[in-house]
């Protein structure tokens, strides 16, 4: 972390400016934002920066490759193989924890890969809303970068544009995804309406005629040409809330990322890689022993979302309560230690993980890794369930002075 900033930051924060800072949020988003939102950004320094940005473009090469996507497809059930996936998503993040090296320094350490959208409405609008409030704090820098891969402001919004909208008018693109104003992702689907004109829909108000898709907006008939996805598999399978399509019918409508690319890129993808950024992953269907130190694994569900089910200090009896039918659904994961990345305020050590975020408009054939996300936790684990009533906690961004 740049120090130099976080001394002149934490010298000039207060708790006025966090109260600011989320109430501009909320005033230029319309609405509430259902989540923490940390006291601070991150201060990225050019060297840390570029050894995430170099790991995470290595990992995603590796994942890149048509023979692992090939080797990987098998992980998609039956019942959601699904036609028309490009040959690569054009979402996508990997997770990353800030962990120690061996020589002391920060290092990346991989905990998830995900074939998923994230919060690039959200994430572009928190950093404007820093670099705001940041310009007008003593001896702070006035400009700000959120960007990497050499991408300009104007040219990452019109990245995530092309990914999220193709060709086509962005009303007969919809942000789908399961009643979209109660999920805690409302505040990006708001910034992603009013940035790139796509609107949050729910699969109920979806009309089917043959296979094609409509829906109806201040009382007129607008077809679905394309699908911004964004349903998590393990609330569908618990929601009441039915499709008006299965997984593996021909509908006439593109997807931005493709279903399939949940299955493809997952927990699972872990097994076979082959990085120094890579914890060991294993696989409890073929688990033949148990590790010498359980203490030094996390037992986790291959397709929950954001920690669900995850156990990060199993014993061997909670590995062996796993049913023999269901254990091909988890992994054992080496431990991955977040390190303290700098203190806040009060002194307390913060803990970081840095989500990578990337794009891909239909025509480009590589990903670009365009923008992170931070997540911050003093807590045992990241998320707000393991961070209640925890302050220099929450949702953040990762900025490096201009």
């Amino acid at each position: 972390m740049d120090l130099d900033l976080r001394q002149r930051f934490n010298a000039a924060w207060s708790e006025e400016l966090h109260r600011t800072v989320r109430a501009d949020l909320e005033r230029r988003l319309g609405g509430p934002i259902p989540f923490p939102v940390a006291e601070t950004p991150v201060f990225l320094t050019e060297d840390l920066r570029d050894r995430f940005a170099q790991a995470s473009n290595e990992i995603m090469d590796l994942i890149s490759d048509p023979q692992f996507i090939d080797a990987h497809t098998k992980a998609i059930p039956p019942e959601y193989r699904t036609p028309g996936r490009g040959h690569l998503p054009q979402l996508a993040t990997i997770d990353f924890a800030v962990s120690r090296a061996e020589d002391g320094t920060l290092a990346p350490r991989v905990v998830e890969l995900q074939g998923f959208p994230s919060l690039f409405g959200f994430q572009l609008l928190l950093a404007d809303v820093w670099a705001t409030h940041l310009a007008t704090m003593p001896g702070m820098p006035e400009g700000w970068h959120l960007f990497f891969s050499g991408v300009d402001r104007y040219r990452g919004m019109a990245l995530v544009r092309q990914a999220l909208v193709g060709g086509h008018d962005p009303e007969q693109v919809v942000l789908l995804d399961l009643e979209p104003d109660r999920q805690k992702t409302y505040p990006d689907f708001l910034v992603t309406r009013h940035w790139w004109g796509v609107d949050p829909v729910c699969p109920s108000e979806l009309k089917r005629d043959g296979n094609r898709l409509f829906r109806i907006k201040e009382g007129r008939t607008i077809p679905v040409r394309r699908i911004y996805y964004r349903i998590v598999i393990d609330e569908l399978e618990r929601s009441p809330i039915a499709l008006p399509f299965r997984f593996d019918e021909d509908i006439d409508v593109e997807w931005t990322p493709h279903p399939e690319w949940w299955w493809i890129w997952s927990k699972l993808s872990m097994l076979s890689l082959d990085h120094p950024s890579v914890p060991k992953t294993q696989l409890l269907s073929e688990l033949e022993a148990l590790p010498d130190d359980v203490s030094k694994w996390v037992l986790k569900p291959l397709w929950s979302f954001a920690g669900a089910g995850v156990n990060v200090d199993p014993t061997p009896a909670d590995i062996a309560a796993v049913p023999a039918d269901q254990r091909s659904a988890w992994v054992l994961q080496e431990k991955v230690e977040y390190a303290p990345a700098f203190r806040s305020v009060d002194g307390d050590e913060v803990k970081l993980e840095m989500r990578m975020m990337y794009v891909r408009p239909d025509d480009h054939d590589r990903m670009t890794l365009l923008l992170n996300l931070m997540r911050l936790s003093r807590g045992k684990m990241m998320g707000v369930d393991y961070n209640k009533d925890l302050s220099w906690t929450g949702a953040s961004v990762g900025l490096w002075s201009a």
